[in-house]
């Protein structure tokens, strides 16, 4: 019969043994509950805890990587656009995490869609496609202020994909396709106009300086020697015709 209490006794004492040696990893925080009043955060390691009377919660202080569900959004220039992001945040404050809010991961989460549809309704169609990263940061810096009080450090948000209607995507095509149209006439407009500002300024040299003319009409010739051509055409200066044109008038 001894033996019996001593077992039982034994298995009781095991019982209350494992009930108050509590372990938690390097990445964990054990907050500790005395008849439901807070005595702080403990952890990482091996520590005891009073079986029956103090409660312990545990919470994890490593990065979560949560996706933001698409979001239909209407920009300020009345766009409509579907819009998904990811943020990324860890707890910083264990006990505030247990005790200022229920679900911090689900908190977060509807901050954050709030958050994504409020900036970007806020935003032209334009900057949301080529300021995305000014937009980040803007979204990043409304989330954390929300969260900070629950413990909760928002260290970065991404906008991962825009999605346009087809409609939309189209029009974007082509008014695209008529800035480059736009570009290559007014780039040819240039090299039209700077070939006849070099034509004036070449003219007005040989204008002043007549033998240039001569010059020119020389290395014409050297040109066309070169060519293996059957037939040649041997231009004449306008001074020689002027000569024979004039003769001609005098008869």
């Amino acid at each position: 019969m001894e033996l019996i209490y001593l077992a039982v006794g034994l298995f009781l004492l095991l019982t209350l043994i494992s009930m108050a040696v509590r372990v938690v990893s390097e990445y964990e925080r054990g907050v500790i509950f005395r008849l439901g009043r807070l005595i702080g955060a403990k952890g990482p390691g091996l520590f005891l805890i009073i079986p029956f009377i103090d409660r312990m919660v545990k919470v994890d202080l490593r990065v979560v990587t949560m996706d933001v569900p698409s979001q239909d959004v209407i920009t300020r220039d009345n766009v409509t656009v579907r819009v998904n992001a990811v943020v990324y945040f860890r707890v910083v404050n264990p006990q505030d995490v247990v005790v200022k809010v229920l679900d911090h991961i689900k908190a977060t989460s509807q901050i954050s869609q709030t958050t994504l549809r409020n900036v970007l309704g806020q935003s032209e169609l334009d900057e949301l496609l080529s300021k995305r990263e000014q937009l980040n940061q803007t979204i990043q810096a409304i989330i954390d202020e929300h969260t900070d009080p629950w413990g909760v450090k928002v260290s970065n948000v991404e906008i991962k994909d825009v999605e346009l209607a087809e409609s939309m995507r189209r029009s974007m095509a082509r008014q695209a396709e008529a800035e480059r149209e736009r570009r290559a006439k007014v780039i040819h407009a240039e090299g039209e106009f700077q070939a006849s500002q070099r034509l004036a300024d070449a003219a007005n040299i040989i204008a002043k300086e007549p033998v240039t003319l001569q010059l020119r009409y020389l290395s014409t010739l050297t040109d066309i020697a070169v060519d293996k051509n059957s037939t040649i055409v041997f231009p004449l200066p306008m001074d020689i015709i002027d000569a024979f044109m004039k003769k001609s008038d005098r008869k």
